[in-house]
């Protein structure tokens, strides 16, 4: 769920303009699960650029705050939002933990690393949404230990249907700052992207593990 249009289309042609995003239909990218993609998005691109990086820690901040109230702790998905996660955290004067894919195989062998008290509620922060799966392993990490997982806010989602299933069935809370609709609406009005291209990014967000077909 996106909270402010006006937020939404400025996130997207910020990242649109430091290339955090991607949108080549012609020359589709590769993911790493195998999908072909007229899409690629990497926001730890957003580190390198300050006043960018301060209007999404800001709006993120804004919007956990608007939704949820200040939570105990703010929790960061490795690696990807490890930065803005903390960014995040210290803009609003929070503890700031990280969850790790799976538990380190020395030392300690955490998966959470940071200060963690049972039953502290917690808002996870994401910097892109595609199935959900590995977000959603983060929450189960925390369930684990007892905390209280009262949402997740991201930077950008897809919005694949996938991903919508996966979040409902967990029960858990979505917000991002912008999605694919403000995307592709913004890559136009901007003439990033022509109609036929935008058409060809609409297709694929329709069955992307198909196409092209």
């Amino acid at each position: 769920m996106v909270l402010n249009k006006e937020t939404a289309q400025k996130t997207a042609e910020l990242l649109l303009q430091i290339n955090a995003i991607k949108l080549q239909p012609q020359k589709p990218f590769t993911w790493a699960s195998g999908w072909k993609s007229p899409i690629y998005c990497d926001n730890r691109i957003i580190l390198s650029f300050p006043e960018i990086r301060n209007f999404i820690r800001e709006n993120l901040a804004d919007q956990i705050e608007e939704i949820y109230g200040k939570p105990d702790v703010i929790a960061g998905v490795a690696t990807g939002a490890i930065g803005i996660g903390a960014l995040v955290a210290d803009y609003l004067n929070l503890p700031f933990i990280y969850i790790r894919p799976k538990a380190k195989e020395h030392g300690r062998q955490n998966r959470i690393e940071g200060h963690l008290d049972p039953d502290h509620s917690v808002v996870v922060v994401e910097d892109l949404i595609s199935t959900g799966k590995s977000s959603l392993l983060a929450v189960e990490a925390l369930n684990e230990v007892n905390a209280q997982v009262i949402g997740m806010v991201a930077i950008f989602t897809y919005g694949f249907t996938i991903a919508e299933e996966n979040f409902a069935k967990a029960n858990v809370r979505l917000n991002t700052l912008s999605n694919y609709e403000n995307l592709l609406e913004q890559a136009k009005d901007s003439n990033y992207i022509n109609s036929q291209e935008a058409a060809t990014l609409a297709v694929w967000r329709e069955d992307p593990s198909q196409w092209p077909r």
